[in-house]
């Protein structure tokens, strides 16, 4: 493949051009299982290029955590490599969680419906490539008069995973308040259905205790920020925060 821009040979498709500076993909959708991941590259909702990345777990406890960090590094670097827009991410949590830590991009988590591919999951969500994403740090985009938040530490987990999200602009912690019998332990937190203008609430409960937080989005409307919902939701559960 030749860079679209500056028909420089490219060493595989949808790389980066480094000599005229220019894209040749806007999106990554990386699929993964333990053994194989499959790292598809999009141009305006074209598949451009497909690579499979393999491994093979170690059964040795000392080994696997090093085995499990290579395996996400070659498939950082298959990222890394393309400079795209967005990454799309679905499979096997543990991979995914070790790719985060050595990736420059936000996941975001896609979920199939019925036997749809994760690429087509993608497709149906491009329109959120146009939504603003906020590069303030998390810890700074929590505000309001409220500085208190239910479940102390954990607490402060849910609000930065939450603030952690490219399409969240602030955060703003409510009263904490009874909220039942507390008949459940540890804390659980969720995103509520999205309003109007895109803008959701961060449901946190502790026990008896429940805190109402609203979250601040850039989707503008109803249904992209359903999607930004769903995103928060996938990491309020890979954060162990959801049943």
């Amino acid at each position: 493949m030749e860079c679209r821009q500056c028909a420089t040979p490219l060493s595989r498709p949808g790389d980066f051009c480094l000599t005229c500076r220019t894209e040749n993909a806007d999106s990554v959708v990386v699929d993964c299982d333990r053994e194989r991941a499959t790292v598809t590259v999009l141009l305006d909702g074209d598949v451009v290029a497909e690579r499979t990345v393999t491994t093979r777990p170690e059964n040795d406890g000392e080994r696997e955590p090093v085995e499990l960090r290579n395996f996400a590094g070659l498939i950082a670097d298959e990222v890394h490599r393309k400079r795209p827009d967005e990454v799309y991410a679905a499979g096997d949590r543990d991979v995914l969680e070790a790719v985060r830590e050595q990736l420059h991009y936000s996941l975001r988590r896609v979920e199939p419906r019925g036997d749809q591919s994760v690429v087509d999951a993608v497709r149906e969500r491009a329109g959120e490539r146009s939504l603003e994403v906020v590069e303030t740090p998390p810890d700074e985009k929590l505000g309001g008069s409220h500085s208190t938040l239910v479940g102390g530490r954990d607490g402060m987990t849910a609000v930065r995973t939450v603030a952690a999200h490219p399409h969240v602009k602030k955060v703003i912690p409510g009263p904490i308040s009874a909220g039942g019998s507390g008949s459940r332990s540890g804390l659980r937190a969720k995103a509520t259905r999205a309003d109007e203008n895109g803008n959701v609430r961060l449901l946190v409960r502790d026990g008896s205790s429940v805190q109402e937080n609203r979250v601040v989005t850039t989707a503008g409307s109803r249904e992209m920020g359903e999607r930004v919902r769903d995103d928060l939701d996938e990491s309020l559960r890979e954060a162990g925060l959801q049943e």
